[in-house]
């Protein structure tokens, strides 16, 4: 299951910076596959569609009020940590699994591999 966060987020940005996949991005920031990733040019995403990894996105999580999650970069830190770090480090617990988006650990594995070539 990807993490989102909720509503309740203070702007602290205190979870940015833990996310290995740089799957975090403040309000209002368009996002890229390429940010803190292997991926570049075209891509073929793990649901099959095609992307491009350098451009500019302001979908999959784009929030105006406070800072978000890419669901689609988002590996619950999975082949990195233990834990999901920004939920970890979150002051006010906003950062919490996204019953939206369900992911095998198998998955989640997979797409932190497909990320960091």
């Amino acid at each position: 299951m990807a993490i989102k966060i909720t509503d309740d987020c203070i702007n602290c940005g205190a979870c940015e910076p833990e996310c290995p996949n740089n799957a975090i991005y403040e309000e209002d920031q368009p996002w890229k596959y390429s940010d803190g990733t292997g991926l570049k040019g075209s891509i073929t995403l793990p649901n099959g569609s095609q992307a491009d990894a350098d451009e500019e996105n302001t979908d999959g999580g784009f929030c105006e009020d406070y800072y978000f999650i890419v669901t689609s970069k988002c590996t619950e830190c999975k082949g990195f940590h233990d834990e999901p770090q920004c939920a970890a480090v979150c002051p006010v617990d906003c950062c919490v699994p996204d019953e939206n988006n369900v992911e095998s650990e198998d998955e989640l594995l997979a797409k932190k591999e497909w990320m960091h070539l």
